[in-house]
């Protein structure tokens, strides 16, 4: 009998990740493509093009690139079902509502694009705050 052999506890399958989840991974991660997209787009028409502020417009690409990297960790973590990533999903839903908020105040094409974060966000919120979502990640309610 060898030392290394597993106990039936051992072999019990992972409990299978929750739809809610899932979608809530989804959310975060087209997020965090949507900004990546936008800060590359903002680095190449920055350098292709005659900005009126190249540091500036540089900055700002970069800064959208880096903005998009915390939703995409977030994503990674949900699919994953870490626990910690909630909070970088819920934070970045959260910061997502002023900018749809401002694109809606908008009177030309953004009004579109304001309609699709806000739906985005509200979806994610709603995902990232359920009750089966909590449960799936191991995070546990206050105490009563």
């Amino acid at each position: 009998m060898s030392s290394t052999q597993q106990t039936p506890a051992d072999t019990t399958p992972p409990a299978p990740r929750p739809a809610r989840v899932t979608a809530a991974a989804a959310v975060a991660g087209l997020e965090a493509l949507a900004l990546i997209a936008g800060g590359v787009y903002l680095l190449v028409t920055s350098l292709t093009g005659r900005p009126d502020d190249l540091t500036q417009a540089l900055t700002g690409g970069a800064t959208l690139i880096a903005l998009g990297v915390i939703p995409l960790l977030a994503a990674r973590g949900l699919l994953r079902c870490r626990s910690w990533s909630r909070g970088p999903a819920i934070i970045t839903q959260l910061m997502a509502l002023p900018v749809a908020w401002t694109l809606l105040q908008a009177s030309s094409a953004a009004i579109p694009a304001g309609i699709a974060l806000a739906a985005a966000a509200v979806t994610g919120l709603v995902l990232l705050l359920h009750p089966a979502t909590t449960r799936a990640l191991g995070i546990r309610g206050r105490a009563r």
